[in-house]
């Protein structure tokens, strides 16, 4: 086991982000790296009641943070429009126009008692299917981070349930829309009802019961109109809740769909929930280039067999620099051997641009903005073997 570590950590050599945003950067090479690999390896059994006991907590932990989330994603507002009083006919024209606006007030509240029963079914549906959702994402990442099989077909069914769920809660979201411009017109009626209300007072022909009436209509009206903008509220609040909700987990599920395919746990979720700020333009390609020898990369890949198994260091270590420096951008360089064969290293040229490819549409995968990476190629005397540098700018 140790030697298959120390194998695959000579391929991929991590540099130690900790230190990155200080002037001169803090550095680790791949030589430590084995060393600090080998000795964790060597601790590890006499530690794994107390790494199990650990995976249990994160796992507990885990879940109560997910209901919380479940419960963050809607409000707890109930609109409920009670009946309109009624009132005692006065036989007068006036008493004839408070009782057309008590019936238009009236069909508007059970206009909004429609509107808001819609609104706590679909509040319903959001906490069942992000329930669902957070239980499926929470199944993957516990079978990723104890190991499993790369593309496990159960995680994969796991994770096809997890994204329908969140189409569900995608779907809420354009309903809710539709709904909140459906209350936007009740609201406009309700203040229009309450003009009309206001303006019934200037009538002639009215006795002192119809004004009296008229003041308790206009309360009403005045309640409803309250309420309704109350309802609008609630609803943009949700609106906006879920839909970062939905746009956050979908790029989650891109990384966790590559997480599956490599039998890997990569963390938290996508890269892009990490970034922030306006990134720094890219150099030319030839300054990128020129970075090789000149600047201590983060990541080197060494391709020195065909499946060079990356991207969960890689991950690890771009996740770190964005924790420190969430505006970081990064340079993607692929190095080639330099051997004085110009066949040979044509052949190897391609091969690193390549590389360099893969890499990019990997931490595209991870969540990674095409405005944050850039690539470049070069060919360097010291390289033995195809490789691939990560720099950040």
């Amino acid at each position: 086991m140790a030697k298959n570590e120390t194998s695959f950590l000579r391929r991929v050599g991590i540099v130690a982000a900790l230190g990155l945003l200080a002037a001169g950067c803090t550095l680790q090479d791949g030589s430590n790296a084995t060393r600090s690999a080998s000795s964790s390896t060597a601790s590890s059994g006499s530690s794994s009641s107390a790494a199990s006991a650990e995976s249990a907590a994160q796992v507990a932990a885990q879940a109560a943070a997910q209901d919380e989330i479940s419960r963050q994603l809607i409000g707890e507002g109930n609109f409920v429009a009670e009946d309109v009083p009624t009132f005692p006919s006065t036989g007068t024209f006036v008493g004839e126009k408070v009782e057309e606006l008590r019936t238009d007030l009236q069909r508007l509240r059970e206009s909004i008692n429609a509107e808001n029963a819609h609104f706590q079914d679909l509040r319903r549906t959001t906490v069942v299917s992000a329930s669902s959702y957070n239980n499926n994402v929470s199944e993957i990442n516990t079978r990723l981070q104890v190991g499993t099989t790369p593309g496990n077909p159960r995680l994969i069914a796991r994770w096809n349930e997890a994204q329908a769920q969140l189409n569900t809660v995608s779907d809420v979201v354009s309903q809710l829309n539709t709904l909140s411009n459906e209350v936007a017109q009740t609201s406009a009626l309700s203040n229009y009802l309450l003009e009309s209300v206001d303006a019934a007072y200037s009538l002639s022909g009215a006795v002192e019961e119809d004004h009296q009436n008229l003041a308790v209509l206009e309360d009403e009206t005045s309640r409803t109109v309250v309420l309704i903008d109350r309802l609008l509220q609630e609803l943009s609040e949700d609106i906006s809740r879920q839909a970062s909700f939905v746009a956050t987990e979908r790029r989650d599920l891109t990384t966790l769909s590559l997480a599956i395919k490599n039998g890997q746990y990569f963390g938290s979720g996508s890269l892009a929930n990490q970034t922030a700020g306006t990134p720094s333009p890219a150099p030319a390609r030839e300054q990128a280039a020129s970075m090789v020898g000149q600047r201590q990369p983060l990541v080197v890949i060494r391709f020195d067999d065909e499946n060079v198994e990356y991207e969960q260091p890689l991950y690890s270590a771009i996740s770190q620099v964005l924790d420190r420096r969430p505006e970081s951008a990064f340079e993607i360089v692929g190095v080639a051997p330099s051997t004085g064969n110009e066949a040979q290293d044509a052949l190897d040229s391609n091969r690193a641009r390549r590389k360099a490819s893969a890499v990019m549409r990997s931490l595209t995968g991870m969540g990674l903005t095409p405005d944050r990476m850039s690539m470049a190629a070069t060919s360097s005397p010291t390289a033995e073997v195809t490789q691939v540098h990560v720099y950040v700018r």
